[in-house]
C-alpha cells in the first residue's frame, strides 16, 4: 500500500509543477509584448524596478520566470545590472503570492471546482481566440487538484500517528541553530533538485499541517527554498555574457544575505510572525489553515524585510558581483562568438528568448556591414602583404557569417519547439528569413572580394573611370546596409523605410546604366573584355547584395506591422 501512496505523492507533485508551469506560460503569452515593454521601460530607479519585478512575478506566478527573463534582458543589453537587481528584489516579493494561493488550496477543498474548470479550459483551448485563458484554467486547476491530492494523501497516511516519522523529526532539537541550518540546507538541496520551490512548499505545508514537522523546521525549509530557487537563473546564465551571469549571481547574494541575517534573529523573528497571525509556535495546534498561513506569512515577511534592507545597497551589491565575476580578458575571442545566445541558452521563457535572438541578428548585420567595409578597403589596397591579410580577414568573416546563421537558426528552432503565441511564431519565421538573407549578403561580399582578388593577381587593372563608378556603387550599397541596420536596431529617430527602397532603385538604375556603358567601352577598346567582365561581376554582385538587403527590410517590416 505504501508504494502506491509514494507514487500518489510523486504524481501529485508532478501535477503541481506542471500546473504551475502551464499557468505561468499562459500568463506570459497573454501578457505578450506588454510584459516585455513593462520590464524594459518601468525601471527608471530602484523603487520602480522593484515594483516592476513584483508586478511581473504576480502576473506570471513564477519568480524563476521573472528572474530568468531579467537575466535574458541583461544578456541582450536591454537592462543594466542595477536595474536587474532591483527587478529581482521585487520578484522575490511577488513570488510570495504563490505561497498564499497554495495556503488557500490547503484551506479549502477545491476538488469539486477543478473539474468544471477542466471542462471550460478544454473548450477555450479549442477556440483559438481564447486558448491562452484555457491554458491558464488548466494550469490553475491542475495546481489546486494536486494540492487536494496531497492534502488527502496526508490524511490517508495519517502522518500525525506515524510513529517512525514522529520519532525521526522529534530527534531534532528545534531550539538548536545546528538543526535549523541542517533543514535550511535540506530545503536548498531539494529545491535545486526539484527546480520548483512551489513543490517543496507544498510538501512542507503537508508535513507541518499533519503535525509531523515542527513549525520551526518547516520555516527552515522555506528559507532553504529561497536559496535553492536561485539555481534556475544561475544555471540559465552559464552560457550568457558577463553582465547576465552577474545578474544571476546578484539573486543568489540577495537571498543568501537575507537568510544570514534572519538566522541571527531566527526565533524572535519567527515568533513575531506567528504572533501576527495569532499562532503559538510552542503549541501543538494542527489546524492546517493556520499552519499554511504561518508558512506563507513568514515567506512574505522574510522577502519584504530583506528587500527593504537591501534596496538601499544596490550599488554595493553591483560592485560585489562585478568583483566576483570578472569580464573575459580576451576581447578578440569574444568578438568572434555569439554574444547573446550560446550553448546553454536561456530557454525558460521562450517568448522572451526571441529578444536575445533579435539582438544577435543586429550584431550579425553589423558584422556583415563591417565585412563590406573590408571589401571597400580591399579595392584600394596595392601592397601584396596588406592585400593578402585583408582578403584572409574577409574569408574569415565569411566563415563566421555561415556559422552565425546556423547557430541562430538552431536557437530559433529550439525556441519554436515550445508553445508560443501566433505573434511570436510569425516573428521567428521572419527572423529565420532575416538571417538567411544576411548570410547571403556575406556571400556577396566574399564574391566581390574574390573578383577584386582575380583582378589583383592579373596583369590588367581597372581604369580610373571604372574605379570611380565602383566607389559610387559601393557608397550606395553601404548606405543600403546602414539603413538595414537602423531598421533592425529599431532606432526610430533615424528610421526612414522609403529610403531603403529608394536606394535599391538607385542601385538598380546605376547597374543598368553601367551595364550599357560597359558594352560601349569594350566596343570602343577603352579596356579589354576580360577586365570589363570582372568589373561588371562586381557591379552585379552589389545589385544582388541590395536585393538581399531589401528582403531583410521587408521581413522586418512584416514583423513590425504585426506588432503594431
Amino acid at each position: 500500500m505504501s508504494i502506491w501512496i509514494f507514487f500518489k505523492i510523486i504524481g501529485a507533485l508532478a501535477l503541481l509543477i506542471y500546473g504551475m508551469k502551464g499557468m505561468s506560460e499562459a500568463l506570459q503569452k497573454m501578457a505578450g509584448s506588454q510584459l516585455r515593454h513593462i520590464l524594459g521601460t518601468m525601471t527608471k530607479n530602484r523603487f520602480t524596478g522593484m515594483l516592476t519585478g513584483m508586478f511581473v512575478t504576480c502576473s506570471v506566478q513564477s519568480s524563476s520566470a521573472t528572474t530568468v527573463m531579467t537575466v535574458s534582458f541583461v544578456n541582450a543589453g536591454l537592462l543594466t545590472l542595477a536595474q536587474a537587481i532591483s527587478i529581482i528584489m521585487g520578484a522575490n516579493i511577488g513570488t510570495t503570492l504563490t505561497a498564499w494561493i497554495m495556503s488557500l488550496g490547503f484551506s479549502f477543498n477545491f476538488t469539486d471546482v477543478v473539474f468544471p474548470a477542466f471542462i471550460v479550459g478544454i473548450l477555450l483551448i479549442y477556440t483559438r481566440r481564447h486558448r491562452y485563458i484555457g491554458d491558464f484554467l488548466f494550469g490553475i486547476a491542475f495546481m489546486f487538484f494536486s494540492l487536494a491530492i496531497l492534502s488527502d494523501t496526508g490524511k490517508e497516511m495519517d502522518l500525525g500517528h506515524n510513529q517512525a516519522l514522529l520519532e525521526f523529526f522529534s530527534s531534532f532539537d528545534t531550539n538548536s541553530y545546528i538543526t535549523i541550518i541542517v533543514f535550511l540546507l535540506i530545503g536548498t538541496v531539494l529545491t535545486c533538485i526539484l527546480q520548483s520551490s512551489a513543490a517543496l512548499m507544498a510538501i512542507t505545508m503537508v508535513l507541518c499541517s499533519s503535525g509531523v514537522l515542527p513549525i520551526y523546521l518547516g520555516i527552515a525549509l522555506v528559507m532553504g527554498e529561497n536559496i535553492g530557487t536561485t539555481a534556475t537563473a544561475n544555471l540559465a546564465a552559464l552560457g550568457a555574457n558577463t553582465q547576465a551571469r552577474r545578474a544571476a549571481l546578484a539573486h543568489l547574494v540577495f537571498n543568501v544575505f537575507g537568510v544570514l541575517w534572519v538566522l541571527c534573529v531566527f526565533y524572535p523573528f519567527v515568533d513575531l510572525v506567528c504572533n501576527f497571525v495569532n499562532y503559538d509556535p510552542q503549541s501543538h495546534d494542527l489546524n492546517p489553515i493556520k499552519l499554511s498561513v504561518v508558512l506563507a506569512a513568514f515567506h512574505t515577511s522574510f522577502n519584504i524585510c530583506n528587500t527593504f534592507i537591501l534596496i538601499w545597497f544596490i550599488p554595493q551589491i553591483e560592485k560585489l558581483v562585478c568583483w566576483l565575476i570578472k569580464p573575459r580578458t580576451n576581447d578578440e575571442e569574444e568578438e568572434f562568438r555569439l554574444r547573446y545566445i550560446g550553448g546553454n541558452s536561456i530557454m525558460e521563457t521562450p517568448e522572451l528568448s526571441v529578444l536575445e535572438a533579435q539582438k544577435e541578428i543586429i550584431l550579425f548585420a553589423e558584422r556583415i556591414q563591417r565585412m563590406f567595409g573590408f571589401v571597400r578597403e580591399l579595392l584600394n589596397t596595392t601592397n601584396d602583404t596588406a592585400f593578402t591579410k585583408l582578403f584572409t580577414r574577409i574569408e574569415k568573416y565569411e566563415g563566421i557569417s555561415d556559422n552565425m546563421e546556423i547557430e541562430i537558426a538552431k536557437y530559433l528552432d529550439s525556441v519554436s519547439d515550445a508553445h508560443l503565441s501566433d505573434e511570436t511564431k510569425a516573428r521567428i519565421r521572419a527572423m529565420l528569413r532575416e538571417i538567411s538573407e544576411i548570410e547571403s549578403i556575406g556571400d556577396s561580399c566574399y564574391n566581390i572580394a574574390r573578383n577584386i582578388s582575380r583582378k589583383f593577381k592579373g596583369k590588367e587593372d581597372f581604369t580610373e573611370s571604372q574605379y570611380e563608378h565602383l566607389h559610387q556603387m559601393f557608397e550606395l550599397t553601404d548606405d543600403s546596409l546602414t539603413q538595414m541596420n537602423i531598421m533592425l536596431s529599431g532606432r526610430k529617430d533615424k528610421l526612414d523605410v522609403n529610403r531603403s527602397f529608394n536606394i535599391e532603385n538607385e542601385i538598380n538604375n546605376y547597374r543598368n546604366q553601367l551595364k550599357s556603358q560597359n558594352i560601349n567601352d569594350v566596343n570602343s577598346h577603352e579596356y579589354t573584355y576580360a577586365i570589363g567582365t570582372m568589373y561588371m561581376d562586381i557591379i552585379c554582385e552589389c545589385e544582388k547584395l541590395g536585393d538581399y538587403v531589401i528582403n531583410v527590410v521587408e521581413a522586418r517590416m512584416g514583423t513590425k506591422q504585426r506588432e503594431a
